[in-house]
């Protein structure tokens, strides 16, 4: 299936090898756990969980899950990041090593907090 063909995260995941998958799913479970109120798309071609605006996004490569959970977190978890290969908003979490599920949840937490403000901004301003 093309990657424009996707409109579900079911659908991407199921696109993948079952160990891939089992990965996947541990770190969707996570997401949706921290987040119970967000919902799911598809975004950019990768599943994405929005509430208030983005919260993350993730992917799988070759050697990794992709996690993107937007600039402020991995600022502020730099520190827990630091094992990891990161860019400005990104993270790659190796595939053969078990996913960081509490620091993906506190990421998750973190970005409800930063969109829920930012959310109270705007409504202030109307």
């Amino acid at each position: 299936m093309k990657a424009t063909e996707i409109t579900t995260i079911d659908q991407y995941i199921a696109g993948f090898p079952e160990e891939i998958q089992q990965v996947l799913n541990q770190v969707r479970a996570t997401i949706r756990k921290a987040a119970p109120d967000a919902t799911e798309a598809i975004s950019y071609g990768m599943p994405a969980f929005k509430q208030d605006g983005y919260l993350a996004y993730f992917a799988a490569y070759k050697n990794h899950i992709g996690f993107y959970p937007i600039p402020p977190a991995t600022e502020k978890f730099k520190e827990e990041l630091s094992v990891y290969k990161t860019g400005k908003g990104s993270v790659q979490f190796p595939i053969d090593q078990p996913m960081p599920l509490k620091l993906i949840t506190k990421m998750i937490k973190f970005r409800i907090q930063v969109n829920a403000e930012k959310a109270a901004l705007k409504v202030k301003k109307k």
